[in-house]
C-alpha cells in the first residue's frame, strides 16, 4: 500500500521548498453542498470543506457572531471574584494598575482596560516592564514601585500564571494581584486574589485557544455587567464594549491563536470596527504603515502588529499602549511615527542577528543536529524570536536564539508541526538545565547558563529527534485548488474573502498557478524576487513576489528561470495601487517543469 493514501497534488512529492503538495479537500460533493447552502461560489465550497466546516455549521462559520459565540463570562474560574474585586476597588476609589506583557498581545490587553477604564472616568495606571532590563513577566522591584505609589490592585494581563515567588512577594507587601493569562498553567496556581486562564488545569478546557486580549474582553464584560447590578450607570449610559472590538482583533491575530469558535467572531466584528477608524491610534499606526485599504487579517498581522512590537521590542516598552489608548490625534501621530522608526531599526538589527545565526545554524544541520540550539554574544534579545521563525523556516527544525550576556542567556524557540517545544523547555526547567522558561508547542522562551547550553542542546535533540525526523517526513504544502494566469483576479479574491477572517486554525486559501511562464523575474528590496507570470499561450499577466527568497533554491529558480515553465503556490492577494487595484501572488513554492 501507499504510504499516502492520496496521491500528491499535481503530482509534487518535492517542491523547490521540499515540500509534498497536497489537496486540503478531496470531497468535492460537500464543496458543492456547502456553495448551494450558503448561495456562495463552488471556488468558496470547497475552500470550506477544505477546512472541515459541514453543512450544519456552515452559517455560523460564514457570519459569526458574538451574540451567539460570546460566552457568560461567569463559566470561568475565578472571573466572578476577580470582577466583584475590581468593582470594589472602583467604588472605593481604590488606585488600581495594569501589569502587562511587552508584545502585541499584552499591548491590547492593556489598552483594553484601559479604555474601558477611561470609558469610566476611572484612572487607570499602566506598567509595561522593559524587555532588557526587567525580563517577561512580574518581579519584585516593579512590584515594590507599584506599592510604593499606593497602588491597591494590580491585574496582569498576558503574563503572571507562573510567577510564584513574585504574587507570594505581593502578598506581603500588601498588594492584591488579580492574572489574567492564557499561557500553560501549572497544577500549582500563585497566590492572587484570582486566577483567570482557560488553561488552568481545572477548567472546561473549551476556551483554550483564547489569546489575552480575548480574556481580557471577558473581564470587561463581567466587570460592566456587575457595575450595572450595582446601579453605577443610573442615569448615564454604559460604555459599548463593541468599541474594543478593534484592539481585540488586533490582539487576537497577531498571537496566532486559532480563529475558530469565540477568536472568528472577535476578528470577525473587530475588523468592522477598525474600518470605521475610530481609534485615533490604529488610524495613525496605519497611516504610517501605508494602510489604505479595509484592514484585513494581513494587515493586523504584518503591518500593525510588528509596529506596535518594535516599542517592546528595542524602543520604549509602553509605547504601544500609549498609542492604542490614546483619543488624541496629534499623539497618535507622534508616537506612531516613532514606533514606525523602531520598527525600521528592529528590521536592521534583525537582519544582521540573522545573518550570523544562519552561518551557525548551517554548521549544526551539517553535524546532524535535528533541534536548532545557536547562541550569540549580545544577540538583541528583541529580535530572537523573529529570528528564531526565520530560522526555523530555513531549515525546517525547531530552533532556540539565545542572546548571550555575561554568565547568561535570553533565548527565544520555534517549533514545526507535531514537535512541542514548550513542553520539552518545561522539563528542561524541572530537570534544572535551564534557570527558566515556558511555552507553547509552537514557542517557547527561556534563560540559560552559559556553561549549560551545550547540555540543553544535547537534551532537546535526544528528546525531540524523532518528533522532527516524523514531522520533516510528512511536510507537506496545504492547497486549495489550481489555476491558470487569468483565473486570479480581483474578482476571484473577493469572492474568497467570504470564508474569512484567515489566520492560524483558518489559512487562508493557497492556489497553484498551474504551467506558468515567468516574463521577468527581478531582485526588489534586499532579498525579495518580484515576477511578472503568464500563462499558457502568453495569456494573461499576474504579478508575483517571494519575500526573503534570495540565494535559495526557490529564489534561484525564479530569477534563473530561463523560459522554463513552473507550477507557481502561493496566496492570491489584492495590491492597490494610484487607485488601481489588481490581483498579484505571494509565492511561497514552485516546482520547476521544463
Amino acid at each position: 500500500m501507499s504510504e499516502h493514501v492520496t496521491p500528491a497534488f499535481l503530482d509534487v512529492e518535492c517542491s523547490l521548498k521540499e515540500k509534498r503538495w497536497r489537496l486540503r479537500s478531496n470531497d468535492e460533493r460537500l464543496g458543492l453542498a456547502l456553495s448551494q447552502r450558503l448561495d456562495v461560489p463552488e471556488i468558496v465550497g470547497r475552500v470550506l470543506a477544505g477546512r472541515g466546516v459541514t453543512l450544519e455549521d456552515a452559517e455560523h462559520y460564514l457570519s459569526p457572531t458574538l451574540r451567539e459565540m460570546l460566552p457568560d463570562p461567569s463559566l470561568f474560574k475565578d472571573m466572578d471574584i476577580a470582577s466583584r474585586h475590581i468593582v470594589e476597588a472602583i467604588k472605593a476609589g481604590k488606585p488600581i494598575a495594569v501589569f502587562g506583557d511587552y508584545d502585541v498581545d499584552g499591548a491590547t490587553s492593556s489598552s483594553v482596560l484601559k479604555r474601558f477604564f477611561d470609558m469610566l472616568g476611572i484612572p487607570l495606571l499602566v506598567y509595561i516592564p522593559d524587555r532588557m532590563k526587567e525580563g517577561y513577566g512580574p518581579n519584585k522591584d516593579a512590584f515594590n514601585r507599584l506599592k510604593e505609589q499606593k497602588i491597591d490592585t494590580v491585574v496582569t494581563v498576558d503574563c503572571g500564571i507562573v510567577s510564584f515567588d513574585v504574587l507570594e512577594h505581593a502578598r506581603t507587601i500588601g498588594l492584591n494581584v488579580i492574572v489574567i493569562d492564557h499561557h500553560q498553567a501549572e497544577t500549582r496556581l500563585p497566590e492572587a486574589v484570582a486566577v483567570v486562564n482557560p488553561k488552568r488545569h481545572d477548567e472546561s478546557q473549551d476556551y483554550t485557544y483564547l489569546a489575552a486580549v480575548g480574556v481580557v474582553f471577558l473581564l470587561c464584560v463581567a466587570l460592566n455587567r456587575d457595575l450595572r447590578q450595582d446601579g453605577w450607570y443610573d442615569g448615564k449610559n454604559p460604555p459599548n464594549l463593541m468599541l474594543l472590538l478593534d484592539l481585540v482583533a488586533l490582539g487576537t491575530v497577531c498571537d496566532v491563536v486559532p480563529l475558530h469558535g469565540l477568536n472568528r467572531a472577535y476578528v470577525a466584528q473587530g475588523l468592522k470596527v477598525m474600518a470605521r477608524r475610530a481609534n485615533p491610534g490604529l488610524v495613525a499606526l496605519g497611516d504610517v504603515a501605508g494602510l489604505d485599504e479595509a484592514p484585513g487579517t494581513y494587515h493586523l498581522g504584518y503591518l500593525l502588529g510588528p509596529r506596535v512590537n518594535a516599542g517592546g521590542r528595542v524602543g520604549n516598552p509602553d509605547y504601544g499602549v500609549r498609542l492604542l489608548s490614546s483619543t488624541n490625534p496629534d499623539e497618535c501621530q507622534q508616537l506612531a511615527g516613532i514606533l514606525d522608526g523602531y520598527n525600521r531599526e528592529r528590521k536592521a538589527i534583525e537582519a544582521e542577528v540573522t545573518e550570523e545565526a544562519l552561518l551557525a545554524a548551517e554548521k549544526a544541520v551539517e553535524a546532524g543536529s535535528s533541534v536548532l540550539v545557536v547562541a550569540g554574544e549580545g544577540w538583541h534579545p528583541g529580535v530572537i524570536g523573529i529570528v528564531a521563525s526565520r530560522i526555523k523556516d530555513a531549515f525546517n527544525r525547531p530552533t532556540i536564539i539565545v542572546g548571550l550576556e555575561e554568565a547568561e542567556g535570553k533565548g527565544s524557540g520555534r517549533s514545526v508541526p507535531g514537535v512541542d517545544l514548550g513542553a520539552a523547555i518545561g522539563a528542561a526547567r524541572h530537570l534544572g538545565i535551564i534557570e527558566a522558561g515556558g511555552g507553547h508547542a509552537m514557542a517557547a522562551g527561556l534563560t540559560v547558563r552559559r556553561e549549560k547550553i551545550p547540555e540543553l542542546t544535547e537534551f532537546l535533540n535526544t528528546r525531540l529527534k524523532e518528533d522532527v525526523t516524523e514531522s520533516s517526513r510528512t511536510a507537506s504544502l496545504g492547497l486549495d485548488g489550481a489555476l491558470g494566469v487569468e483565473g486570479a483576479s480581483v474578482e476571484l479574491i473577493n469572492q474568497l474573502e467570504m470564508a474569512g477572517p484567515f489566520g492560524a486554525g483558518n489559512p487562508e486559501p493557497r492556489f497553484v498557478i498551474s504551467n506558468a511562464r515567468i516574463v521577468s523575474a527581478s531582485i526588489v528590496g534586499e532579498n525579495h524576487v518580484r515576477c511578472i507570470l503568464t500563462g499558457t499561450g502568453n495569456r494573461g499577466r499576474l504579478a508575483g513576489i517571494c519575500f526573503r527568497s534570495l540565494e535559495t533554491p526557490l529564489g534561484d529558480a525564479l530569477i534563473n528561470h530561463q523560459g522554463a515553465g513552473f507550477h507557481i503556490a502561493g496566496h492570491l492577494r489584492k495590491n492597490t495601487w494610484r487607485g488601481q487595484t489588481s490581483a498579484q501572488i505571494m509565492i511561497e513554492d514552485a516546482i520547476r517543469l521544463s
